[in-house]
């Protein structure tokens, strides 16, 4: 069963109708009937993402000097948010292309920008592989090494469980140089890179494609393919990590909207007992319950989107909005699969998947505990800060 987009009036439009008629019919068109393949098959969706690049949606923040569309956060956020709503396998692809692209624009050396920002406009995938074996979240020291040879930077190493990583055409890496931790910017095909699947590439949620590991073997690098400064690496990461979380709400918005249409549209057309199952009281209330949550989580992720435009508090915000939407999308998309019945675990439906998304997102992108370590970093801020006004 295919969820139906409810009409107006019961899901707001976050930005303009316009847009989003556009959008819901590109992805009616390019997404959508590839979505059960996607994730049955666990294979990267270039096709998609490809017609989305072309389109101009891969770039809809960029400055129009690098071939974007110079719109906010919002739309950003709306694209993650209806891509998800039939492929969360798309929205985690488009995710990893936002990564490498934000880094890119807020550190990047002007003549990187200039080479690799318009390309994203042309349907560019990348990869954000900072993941070693070793060190799993803690990037702050790596096995991945760079040393600079003349104008070169040399890398060796392995990152691991790269996402995005069997299609990516280049990727975004952190590697350890003499002055701490830096960020590089590699591309598929130069000498000494290869991908290799291991034993545990396969997630199972948020399938697009096997989690590949990056293999770097004395790769040789231009100068100006360090992103910003030497060092600083894990600052750059973790704040290009703040932005796409925003986004990865988003996804976990589109998981719980189309878990529950496709639930409302079952309870409204299934009968039990000679009544409609959406007319029992019980059934009714597990919507009123999913539909405030999806509410709720839908005005924090797009507020968060406005923080990113406007440059404020966006650590807190996007940590927030991630939290509270992937909870609620795996909430939604169990509730989902109780109120139907043998058809919601039923593996022709495809609550299932939606489940297992959402599940999915409460790991990846930053766990729900590292949120809200990041959250209570910000609460201990505003302690200390109110402490020393009142000193």
């Amino acid at each position: 069963m295919r969820p139906m987009q409810m009409p107006t009036g019961l899901w707001t439009d976050p930005v303009e109708p316009e847009f989003l008629a556009s959008l819901r019919r590109t992805v009616a068109e390019h997404v959508e009937p590839d979505a059960d393949a996607i994730d049955r098959e666990d294979v990267y969706p270039v096709a998609a993402i490809k017609e989305l690049a072309r389109q101009g949606y891969t770039s809809l923040t960029l400055p129009e000097e690098f071939g974007g569309r110079g719109l906010g956060f919002a739309h950003c956020a709306a694209l993650f948010e209806e891509a998800s709503y039939a492929s969360a396998a798309v929205g985690i692809s488009l995710i990893t292309i936002l990564q490498a692209q934000t880094i890119i624009r807020l550190f990047g050396a002007d003549s990187l920008k200039r080479t690799v920002l318009p390309e994203f406009g042309r349907g560019l995938i990348t990869s954000y592989a900072l993941t070693e074996a070793n060190h799993g979240s803690d990037i702050r020291s790596l096995d991945t090494k760079a040393v600079r040879d003349g104008d070169r930077w040399i890398l060796s190493g392995r990152k691991s469980f790269i996402t995005s990583g069997s299609a990516a055409e280049a990727y975004v890496i952190l590697a350890e140089t003499p002055v701490g931790v830096s960020a590089f910017f590699v591309r598929q095909g130069m000498d000494g890179v290869s991908t290799e699947e291991g034993p545990n590439a396969a997630t199972f949620g948020l399938r697009n494609g096997p989690h590949v590991d990056l293999v770097l073997d004395r790769v040789a690098l231009p100068a100006d393919h360090l992103i910003g400064v030497e060092g600083k690496g894990v600052r750059q990461a973790v704040t290009t990590l703040d932005y796409s979380r925003t986004m990865a709400a988003a996804i976990s918005l589109g998981i719980a909207r189309a878990a529950f249409d496709g639930a409302l549209e079952f309870a409204a057309g299934r009968s039990a007992f000679d009544r409609r199952i959406l007319d029992f009281q019980g059934i009714q209330w597990y919507f009123a319950d999913m539909l405030a949550d999806i509410d709720a989580a839908r005005l924090l992720t797009f507020e968060a989107a406005r923080k990113l435009d406007a440059h404020d508090d966006i650590a807190r915000f996007g940590s927030e909005a991630k939290l509270l939407a992937s909870r609620v999308a795996t909430d939604t998309a169990a509730r989902a699969v109780q109120i139907c019945g043998a058809y919601g675990v039923m593996e022709s439906a495809r609550f299932g998947r939606y489940l297992r998304d959402a599940k999915a997102y409460e790991i990846a992108g930053g766990s729900s505990e590292i949120l809200k370590n990041t959250i209570a970093k910000r609460l201990q801020q505003h302690v200390a800060l109110r402490r020393e006004a009142l000193s």
